[in-house]
């Protein structure tokens, strides 16, 4: 008989993102960044059903106030990530939520399902590629349903109306997704050559305003959220918490000592 759902709980309410700490808590990391003592969980690098290699040329490009990641988001695939670091998860004494590529409910669902078996996983953050159907999504949430609490991280354009149907129709909480941008790496190039572009996922001081206003407006309808997007110091932490998030996310401030 299978379990009932758990409840998705936050001992501290400050969480890492997913990719910004790798696939499972590394205490020589954890000595050398300040703040990793204040998490309440740890997420995992996103995960695929199947492997995947970095993208042709990773890049990261700086921008005015903030950096772009273009990385193919590469992982040994779900069942080598698994047996690699499934008895990491179970010893640490962060709890676990898995990041897994969701773009192909049946896929997710096997993955899901998995999950469930493993001591220490406290819940399921599902990510999806850019512009994916709002059906798609929807259809995850049906298929996947069960012991794991789910949290669905949305683009901003999302959050707060397919949002709420998440929640309504079982979903845990909403997360901020990672906004994408485009670079053109080309300076100053003339109207007869076209710039070299390069797209990605947008970190950085520059993204709080308008997650903060997300945030704001998703607990103004009672949306349980959390917070993600330009998080940088502990005022920032306390302004999301103060206008509804459950738990806040940061993510290449890690990465500065």
């Amino acid at each position: 008989m299978k379990s009932m759902k758990r409840d998705l709980y936050f001992s501290k309410p400050l969480i890492n993102s997913a990719g910004s700490l790798g696939f499972a808590p590394d205490l020589r990391v954890f000595k050398e960044l300040e703040g990793l003592n204040q998490l309440g969980a740890f997420v995992t690098n996103p995960i695929s059903l199947r492997p995947r290699m970095p993208t042709a040329n990773p890049s990261v490009i700086e921008f005015s106030g903030g950096v772009l990641l273009h990385t193919g988001l590469p992982n040994a695939g779900f069942s080598n990530v698994i047996k690699k670091y499934s008895a990491k998860w179970n010893r640490s004494e962060l709890p676990i939520i898995v990041n897994l590529m969701a773009d192909r409910p049946e896929e997710t669902q096997q993955m899901v399902r998995q999950l469930e078996n493993i001591e220490n996983v406290m819940a399921v953050q599902l990510g999806f590629a850019p512009l994916l159907s709002d059906d798609i999504i929807l259809l995850n949430l049906e298929m996947c349903l069960g012991e794991l609490p789910l949290i669905f991280a949305l683009p901003h354009e999302q959050i707060l109306s397919l949002g709420a149907k998440l929640i309504q129709a079982g979903a845990s909480a909403i997360s901020i997704a990672s906004p994408r941008g485009t670079i053109d790496l080309t300076p100053n190039p003339s109207p007869e050559r076209r710039g070299e572009l390069i797209s990605g996922r947008m970190y950085g001081r520059s993204l709080f305003p308008r997650s903060l206003d997300i945030v704001r407006s998703a607990g103004m309808i009672g949306l349980p959220i959390i917070g993600a997007g330009g998080v940088w110091s502990d005022a920032d932490v306390e302004s999301m918490l103060a206008v509804g998030a459950m738990a806040v996310e940061t993510d290449i401030k890690l990465w500065v000592r």
